[in-house]
This record gives C-alpha cells, sequence and structure tokens, in this order.
C-alpha cells in the first residue's frame, strides 16, 4: 500500500542523498554545513515522528541557525555539454512538459478515485490524507517520466537536481514551516486577540471599515506568514466570523472565498513566501533577488482593491 509514511520514506533518502553529495563536494566553501542541514532535513522525514518532541525542536532550531548564519551555500554540479541542453529542447518540443502536466493529473485522479483502487479489503492508497499521496505519487511517477523522456538514468536525474535543490537553498523549509504556523498561531489565542485588537482600534459597527480591516489584514498577515493558508485561521476567527459573519450577517462561504483571494495578493508581494518569489529570482539568476516581487506589486495591489469592493458587494446581500 502507498501510505504516506511510504511518501516521507522515499523523501528522506533523497535528502541524504543530497547532504551525502553536499559532503563530498569539495567546491562547496560550506560543504559539511551544508550537509549537516541536508542531513537533519533527511532525519525529519526518516524518523521524525518517533524521535520525542524536544529532540525535532532541536532540529528545527539547528536548521535555523545553519541557514541564518550562511552555512548553507550552493555546492558544483558537473554541467551539461556545451549546446546539448539547447538541442535536447529542440528534439522534444513541448513535450518536455509531458512529465509536469502528470503531477496535477495523477495528483487529481488519486484524490477523486484513488480510495477505491484495491481488490477486496486491500487497497492501493492509504485513506487517510490521500491528497499529500497523490502529491507525492505523482512526483515520483513525473521523475520516471522525465526519465524516460529525456533518456536520463533515474539516478542521474537525482544527481543533478542537486543544482536545483542548491539553488533553491533553506528557503526549501519555508513551506513546510509556514504550513503549520497558522494552527499554532490560532491555538495560541492570535485571532483572539487580534479580534480584540479591532474592536478597540475601527468602528465595528461600520461595514465598510470591518470588511477593509477584514481584507487588508489578510493580505497584511499573509506577507508576515509568507502563507495565505497560515494566515487564513487567524484572520477570520479573529475578524470574519466574530465581526463580519455574526456581527453584520456577512454570508460566511463567499467571505471566506475572497478573503483567501486577498491573501494571496499579500503572498505576490512578499519574500516570506520565498517559493513564490525568491526561488524563481534565484533560478533565473536575476541580479535583483526581489524583482519578481517588484513586478507583481502593482498587479496585487489593484487585485486587492476588487477584492474589497467585491466583497463588500457580495457577502452582505443576505443579510438584514
Amino acid at each position: 500500500m502507498i501510505s504516506l509514511e511510504l511518501i516521507y520514506v522515499l523523501a528522506g533518502l533523497y535528502l541524504a542523498r543530497i547532504a551525502w553529495l553536499s559532503a563530498r563536494d569539495p567546491a562547496n566553501p560550506r560543504r559539511l554545513p551544508t550537509a549537516l542541514f541536508w542531513a537533519l532535513m533527511a532525519l525529519s522525514f526518516l524518523i521524525g515522528d518517533r524521535l520525542p518532541a524536544a529532540w525535532m525542536g532541536g532540529v528545527v532550531i539547528a536548521l535555523a541557525a545553519l541557514a541564518g548564519l550562511g552555512g548553507v551555500r550552493a555546492g558544483r554540479v558537473e554541467p551539461s555539454p556545451v549546446g546539448q541542453p539547447e538541442a535536447e529542447a529542440q528534439r522534444l518540443g513541448h513535450r518536455l512538459f509531458l512529465p509536469a502536466l502528470v503531477i496535477p493529473l495523477v495528483t487529481v485522479g488519486v484524490v477523486l478515485f484513488g480510495a477505491g483502487i484495491g481488490w477486496g479489503d486491500w487497497r492501493l492508497f492509504g485513506a487517510q490524507q490521500i491528497t499529500q499521496i497523490g502529491l507525492g505519487t505523482s512526483c515520483l511517477l513525473a521523475l520516471f517520466a522525465a526519465a524516460w523522456l529525456t533518456r536520463t538514468p533515474v539516478l542521474a536525474a537525482l544527481g543533478h537536481s542537486r543544482g536545483l535543490v542548491d539553488a533553491i537553498g533553506w528557503a526549501a523549509l519555508l513551506p513546510l514551516l509556514l504550513a503549520t504556523l497558522g494552527s499554532v498561531f490560532a491555538a495560541a489565542g492570535v485571532g483572539e486577540a487580534v479580534a480584540q485588537l479591532m474592536r478597540e482600534w475601527i468602528p465595528v459597527e461600520n461595514r465598510f471599515v470591518v470588511v477593509l480591516a477584514y481584507a487588508l489584514g489578510m493580505a497584511a498577515f499573509t506577507m508576515i506568514m509568507g502563507n495565505a493558508f497560515a494566515a487564513f485561521p487567524v484572520i477570520t476567527a479573529g475578524v470574519g466570523l466574530p465581526l463580519l459573519v455574526h456581527g453584520h450577517g456577512a454570508d460566511a462561504a463567499s467571505m471566506a472565498a475572497i478573503g483567501m483571494l486577498s491573501g494571496y495578493c499579500g503572498t505576490l508581494m512578499t519574500p516570506m513566501a520565498a517559493n513564490f518569489n525568491l526561488v524563481p529570482a534565484a533560478l533565473l539568476e536575476l541580479k535583483d533577488p526581489y524583482a519578481v516581487i517588484r513586478v507583481q506589486i502593482p498587479t496585487a495591489l489593484g487585485v486587492l482593491a476588487a477584492n474589497i469592493v467585491l466583497m463588500y458587494l457580495l457577502i452582505f446581500r443576505n443579510a438584514g
């Protein structure tokens, strides 16, 4: 059975290989700290659920220290022969996009139909967290599809992927950390604290002002957290539900949908969303690491303004 634990093990083994390659790279001036960083990541995936919480906390602190002190550096990956990438791109054409399309198609297929694939009581996919299982399975199939399409051995492809991992660097951690941050903040009572501040500082009886506070709060908190999914439970619990839904009778579904879109506007304007904004700049080798953000800011502000207007016009249609 393909379970989430199996996906974690495969990811851990891949990170362990990255650590091993980094440790053996004499061209990397920080090869040992870099190798330690990826080794700790591999440890987290492989046995993190069996380690005491305090130990995993120490691992997180060590990862932050290694990244913050500049211990994670890019090494040297054996370059392809001159002209080979261009020649291969010409030969394959648009077929190069097929492995990338495998990921969304297989993920959606597993989510929709994976629970029914099996024989008797045996099921191919685990029932718990099937979305993550589908995503992990699709990434593995995309790897084999890319290797088959380009006639490259799978192990060689894994080795060359180290260049991409090095280019992303410590920013690879941000999606993992930010995904848990929203629930941690919500459990810590940040939403209630935000609601209390809003009641003291804004006229909560004014619908437009509360809508403005909710939309801007989603965008601003997303900029701080780097992830709209992390900001959503905090701002919705603090402003959306108590002030808009319960206070003014707003429709919760439309409020939440437009609120998430407002949060995405913040994603476009923050370096904290490194996987969206900093990683593309690094992969394209742009001189300005914030070039992507600078280009996106006008669009983000325009969409945010439109979201505020739409929210005010739509969410109170059934309110008294």
